[in-house]
């Protein structure tokens, strides 16, 4: 029996549908990723349909988890009472000197007491600062 010889052929490997599953996994991952700021306080704001607003100076933040505990600057009071605030907000004030803010941004938790929104804007109020703004998420945002 003579069995015929077949001749080997070097393996070719077709790059193009490899270049093109590559392509489709970059535009999948550019479109679903997301950059958001991340905080070390989890807060969920509520919505509304303003554009953000850009100020001179860096402005206090003032952060009121759903508890009602108060975070100035990302480091947390000692306790809930307007004193500890105002002394913390006159504290900041008085170390910047003449670049001191003049205004304040209130990030509170969706779930937050009212009450600690209010008393936030009463702290404001007692250190001379009168432009406070309560930050929001856009209506549809994840963040």
């Amino acid at each position: 029996m003579k069995f015929s010889q077949s001749r080997w052929e070097d393996p070719a490997i077709d790059l193009a549908p490899l270049i093109d599953v590559v392509f489709l996994l970059l535009i999948f991952f550019m479109v679903s990723t997301t950059f958001t700021r991340q905080a070390e306080i989890t807060v969920d704001l509520p919505e509304a349909s303003a554009a953000p607003v850009e100020y001179n100076q860096k402005p206090i933040e003032i952060v009121i988890d759903a508890e009602g505990r108060y975070f100035v600057n990302q480091k947390m009071l000692v306790n809930k009472q307007i004193e500890s605030l105002v002394a913390v907000l006159e504290r900041i004030r008085s170390q910047e000197g003449k670049k001191a803010p003049d205004s304040i941004i209130i990030s509170a938790d969706a779930n937050t007491p009212h009450q600690a929104v209010i008393t936030a804007m009463d702290a404001a109020r007692q250190i001379g600062i009168f432009k406070v703004s309560l930050a929001t998420k856009q209506v549809g945002s994840t963040r």
